[in-house]
């Protein structure tokens, strides 16, 4: 069990996005006053800022690791039109007993949007290192780094044009090799018609293509997450709209499939959450892709977990200030009973399970994405 602590972020604007790194011991945060931050985990488990830089000339949107593989190595996007990666650099060591002092050095600024560049992630390592940006004005663009040891050069290898403004992307890091890379992205565009669009990468065109529209989803999109899949023959998607949904795309083994190289999915809604009676803003999986977190505008972060393919169920709810909550089922498992406003977690006998608070970045308030 951990202590609760509160995390000051010192940002003095509002925080758009925070990223563990791989191992869960760095946080790198980003926010309008144009500042990325990055936290440390120190040995009695307390957050401790340990680098701080102004990153960009306008709102920061999105921030994100690159498997350590690569080094220590962020990108971050911006309303000022670019992204841009970042390499920490570990300098010479100032004298006897001290460590070497960290900076985070630009590497390269990534310049081809016309417009506010509204998301961006790493591919999956057993690509390379790859990076995929999308921007407001609809277009996907997929770079590489050819020599990971030099990342100050980047190539474009492919811009895929969309219909609508985009808001979010998410890679699928399936470990599978029957299953070629696909990208999903997301559009807050307002307007009738789907929102949610799936790529795929064909061998055969050298070409990204693309596979399906989820016609379902015609909210605004504000986050989208493909779940890890480490050996499932189908993939999951969590959304974030006006609530949670989560989708399963089944590819079909068909001989038209075969023949054309290009994999048809069979998409279906196997979940739709509205507890947060509010619009949601982020989901984010765990580490095998079984319990899909979400935090929206009603203060909370809600958690729900699989138990077969087609049935999930929400398995807790802590507020911002790192209480646990009952949820419907568990009030109604426990009965009629007084709980005190602001009673700690695991308070509530019927509960089996205890969510602890780790920390928490807070801001007095929020404004739109662009």
């Amino acid at each position: 069990m951990f202590e609760c602590q509160e995390i000051s972020a010192e940002h003095k604007d509002l925080i758009h996005d925070v990223s563990y790194d791989y191992y869960g011991d760095r946080i790198a945060t980003c926010s309008s006053d144009q500042y990325v931050k990055v936290w440390d985990r120190n040995e009695e488990g307390k957050w401790i800022l340990s680098s701080c830089w102004k990153g960009h000339s306008a709102s920061v949107w999105k921030v994100t690791w690159a498997h350590p593989e690569f080094g220590q190595v962020l990108a971050t996007c911006s309303f000022d039109r670019t992204a841009t990666v970042w390499e920490e650099i570990v300098g010479d060591t100032p004298g006897p007993g001290k460590s070497g002092q960290r900076h985070w050095m630009r590497r390269t600024n990534l310049v081809d949007s016309r417009t506010s560049v509204t998301d961006v992630k790493f591919g999956p390592k057993a690509q390379g290192l790859q990076l995929a940006t999308c921007s407001a004005e609809g277009i996907i663009r997929i770079y590489e780094a050819p020599d990971v040891m030099n990342l100050s050069q980047w190539t474009l290898q492919h811009e895929v044009q969309c219909k609508l403004s985009l808001s979010c992307l998410t890679w699928n890091c399936s470990l599978s090799r029957a299953h070629p890379p696909m990208i999903a992205v997301g559009s807050d565009e307002p307007g009738s018609g789907g929102k949610v669009f799936i790529y795929e990468y064909s061998e055969n065109s050298r070409k990204w293509i693309k596979l399906d529209t989820v016609s379902c989803i015609t909210e605004p999109v504000h986050d989208i997450a493909f779940a890890p899949n480490l050996g499932r023959t189908f993939h999951i998607l969590g959304v974030a709209t006006n609530n949670v949904r989560i989708i399963n795309l089944t590819p079909t083994d068909d001989e038209q499939s075969q023949q054309s190289g290009i994999t048809k999915l069979d998409i279906q809604t196997v979940a739709q959450f509205d507890e947060h009676g509010s619009t949601v803003w982020r989901v984010c999986w765990n580490v095998n892709g079984s319990v899909l977190c979400s935090s929206g505008d009603d203060g909370c972060v809600r958690m729900f977990r699989i138990h077969s393919k087609t049935l999930w169920k929400q398995e807790g709810v802590l507020k911002g200030d790192g209480n646990q909550v009952p949820t419907a089922m568990e009030a109604a498992q426990s009965g009629p009973q007084h709980i005190p406003q602001g009673s700690p977690v695991g308070s509530i006998a019927s509960q089996t399970a205890r969510y602890i608070k780790l920390g928490s970045i807070s801001q007095p308030s929020r404004e739109p994405w662009y």
